[in-house]
């Protein structure tokens, strides 16, 4: 759906909301879409930011809250807010990403990073998540 390419050592967390911009699903009909109905996500995406620009675009969090999180809430008592909720049976769905990373790290130039131009990489990126679409579509059309 959408890549953003940072520094190796960078945490995902922070390019949450950059890859949700960079989002654009089209149906069959009409503009793509950039809001989806809910986003499932680790723990590492639980931040207060990341909450808040999900429900500033009213779009569903499926992401568990951490456990410091959940003790300074309690610690805060009534003023600490409500317990965070998230879809059980929606979170499972999440490995898909990981399966898809998993996908894109078998192809060799990706896992070792041959390419010396960030343009090039993500070039190599692009490529083969589109191979892994064409892939899964002649898959499902049979």
């Amino acid at each position: 759906m959408a890549l953003v390419l940072t520094e190796g050592q960078a945490a995902d967390s922070p390019q949450f909301v950059p890859v949700l911009k960079k989002v654009r699903v089209r149906g069959p009909v009409g503009r793509p879409r950039t809001r989806p109905d809910a986003v499932a996500g680790d723990k590492a995406y639980s931040s207060c930011g990341n909450r808040a620009h999900l429900r500033k675009r009213s779009i569903k969090a499926v992401i568990p809250e951490k456990k410091d999180q959940v003790a300074n809430r309690k610690k805060r008592g009534s003023t600490g807010g409500r317990p965070v909720s998230h879809d059980v049976e929606l979170y499972k769905e999440r490995n898909t990403v990981e399966r898809l990373i998993n996908k894109l790290k078998a192809w060799r130039g990706i896992a070792t990073r041959y390419d010396k131009t960030p343009d090039s990489y993500l070039a190599g990126l692009h490529l083969r998540a589109s191979m892994i679409w064409v892939k899964d579509l002649t898959r499902t059309n049979r």
